[in-house]
């Protein structure tokens, strides 16, 4: 069996390199703040790990990070089985984020694009329909220049290749936008012992 503590080390020194990111996941945070103050919403996609992502901070948004408050816009592009398979028979996988937001973008609206390499298709594909209705897109992938850090309005980038490592990264981030956007939007509710 292999030792954790290697992994654990990898972990630690990906994160540190991490904080050389501030200002853009900084910046990435105020966007997402901007995009709620205007009455826009939050749209999510990636595929596998980053579709689990997605489906979590989505929820994040909508129900609570950890203060009770009121419910915040965000869609997860990930979850309709109905809409991503008719969308993959009838026009091909990669279609099945931009047709979502096609369908629901507006202008005023974010779309925070995960990708691990920054090249899966069909998030490029959903970033450049954001891009086309005038909406933000936040890229969120690994080190390497991609097809999606090069579209997005802005990208952050993990200092890794490793796909574990970005995962673990984009979720830390992820927890860090909830946090900030929560606070900004928070209302005093008296929590009368409601756990979550």
């Amino acid at each position: 069996m292999k030792n954790f503590l290697p992994v654990l080390s990898q972990h630690q020194k990906m994160m540190e390199k991490l904080a050389h990111h501030n200002a853009e996941i900084e910046a990435a945070g105020k966007l997402l703040i901007e995009t709620i103050r205007q009455g826009g919403k939050i749209l999510l996609c990636g595929n596998g790990g980053s579709a689990a992502d997605s489906q979590h901070l989505a929820a994040e948004f909508v129900v609570r990070y950890e203060t009770k408050r009121q419910a915040l816009a965000a869609i997860a592009l990930t979850t309709d089985t109905s809409i991503l398979t008719a969308s993959a028979n009838d026009f091909g996988y990669d279609s099945v984020f931009a047709r979502q937001v096609e369908a629901l973008g507006n202008a005023n609206d974010c779309l925070i694009a995960i990708s691990t390499s920054g090249n899966s298709s069909s998030v490029v594909a959903a970033a450049k329909t954001a891009l086309s209705k005038g909406m933000i897109v936040i890229g969120m992938t690994g080190e390497v220049d991609s097809e999606l850090s090069r579209t997005a309005s802005l990208t952050i980038k993990v200092p890794s290749t490793v796909t574990a490592r970005i995962q673990e990264a984009h979720i830390v981030i992820g927890h860090w936008w909830c946090n900030i956007v929560e606070e900004t939007f928070s209302l005093e509710v008296n929590d009368a012992g409601d756990n979550a």
